[in-house]
């Protein structure tokens, strides 16, 4: 059967606000719930961008049931895979069983702030394999010395891991970060519901294994309202292509979304009171082949969103 999930959103929310709806989500029958790792936001209305580390270890001691994941921490420029390795492993001690490690290869928004070189898609790729491998050599408990070509550990090694390493999953938006994630993850993240992805990431591991489906909403009980909501806080969600990863600030977003208008945001979101809508949206996901679909409430309004899902979306939902 599907699982499905909520989203805590740091770059909108602050950390204490993120623990609360954690467990309001976990309350609302949800599976899991996916946090993002932004150190800052995409636009200042957004304003916020919280340690996703202290953030996993204040919803473990608040949650008791729902799986939590990261979607996504990029373990190569502004944290280097061995302390990736070892926070992963303590956030895993902290929610036995329920924890999974989702990963990516960034954008110069969050990971230009060390001042390292920006790389193209090619080599953040090639960074974000050699750091899988790390961080499993990681886990297996050993002591680790390692010199590869885009990172160095010595004599690193993890103490008190947990019972068993966490799943992890990698985000893919096209074919060789599918591939990717299928040699070297334990499940796929994508934000399209694209089969082809799907279809590479099962192929690439030789099995089925777990794909998760990201998608953007925006619930309200007047629509045109719900709309202007998602258009203040998620002007994002009218760009397209690579431009997500090559701004450097906040205000470099705005000007980039100046000219999306909300005609645009309604054809790329979910927005409104139209449970038909959002169920239609999820099974585009379900039907290419992803098992896990979780989903984002833009705005404030997030307990209105949580009834709606209990009452309307849910229960017309396999």
């Amino acid at each position: 059967m599907p699982e499905y999930g909520f989203a805590l959103m740091g770059e909108e929310h602050p950390p204490e606000r993120l623990v609360e709806m954690a467990v309001q989500a976990e309350a609302a029958g949800f599976d899991f719930a996916m946090l993002s790792d932004h150190y800052q936001p995409w636009t200042r209305v957004q304003g916020h961008g919280s340690n996703v580390w202290p953030v996993l270890g204040s919803v473990a001691r608040a949650t008791e049931r729902i799986t939590v994941g990261t979607a996504v921490v990029c373990p190569t420029m502004r944290e280097h895979p061995a302390l990736v390795a070892q926070a992963a492993a303590t956030t895993a001690r902290l929610l036995p069983g329920r924890f999974l490690l989702g990963l990516g290869s960034g954008g110069m928004l969050n990971e230009h702030i060390t001042g390292a070189p920006w790389p193209p898609a090619g080599v953040r790729l090639e960074m974000l394999d050699e750091a899988v491998v790390l961080i499993r050599q990681l886990w297996e408990g050993k002591l680790v010395s390692h010199h590869g070509r885009h990172f160095t550990a010595v004599d690193a090694q993890l103490w008190g891991l947990p019972d068993a390493p966490p799943p992890v999953l990698i985000a893919a938006s096209g074919v060789r970060a599918a591939r990717l994630a299928g040699t070297r993850g334990d499940g796929l993240i994508a934000t399209v519901p694209d089969h082809r992805l799907v279809d590479t990431f099962r192929a690439a591991r030789g099995t089925d294994a777990p794909a998760y489906g990201w998608i953007s909403v925006c619930w309200g009980l007047h629509p045109d309202d719900a709309l202007a909501t998602a258009h203040h806080h998620w002007p994002i969600a009218g760009l397209s292509g690579d431009l997500f990863q090559e701004l450097r600030l906040p205000r470099h977003v705005e000007a980039a979304t100046r000219h999306v208008r909300p005609q645009d945001i309604a054809e790329a979101l979910v927005t409104g009171p139209d449970a038909g809508a959002y169920t239609a949206r999820i099974h585009a996901f379900l039907n290419a082949g992803f098992t896990h679909v979780w989903l984002h409430q833009i705005g404030p309004d997030q307990e209105g969103f949580l009834k709606f899902w209990q009452e309307e979306v849910r229960p017309c939902l396999p």
